[in-house]
């Protein structure tokens, strides 16, 4: 019965084992991919910066805007009572549309461009 007992905190310690070192692996190699941005051109977004916005930041902000906008149509009447429609589109269509769709790919510094 103990020697099944002092096999299953092998099994464990083993197990613990292989979790640290793939742990310590990802942080160290992480490490270097962030620094490859160090080289890239200051004024320009990196590739991976560009994807990030391509797959997940543009779907989001464009569903955004889609919530902002009947967000609008649910509060026009409230909003023509207190007379400020202009603020609530500017800030529930607007700003959101112009996330998405004026602002440079990759470019998450530039939320509102001229």
């Amino acid at each position: 019965m103990q020697s099944s007992g002092a096999w299953v905190m092998s099994v464990f310690s083993a197990r613990r084992a292989l979790i640290v070192v793939v742990a310590a692996l990802g942080l160290g190699l992480a490490n270097p991919a962030a620094a490859i941005d160090d080289y890239a051109d200051p004024g320009r977004p990196s590739a991976a910066a560009m994807g990030v916005d391509a797959v997940l930041v543009r779907p989001v902000s464009l569903a955004a805007t889609a919530v902002g906008t009947g967000l609008f149509v649910v509060s026009l009447p409230f909003s023509l009572l207190g007379m400020n429609v202009d603020d609530a589109g500017r800030r529930l269509i607007l700003e959101p549309g112009k996330y998405t769709f004026v602002r440079p790919l990759g470019d998450f510094q530039q939320s509102s461009p001229d």
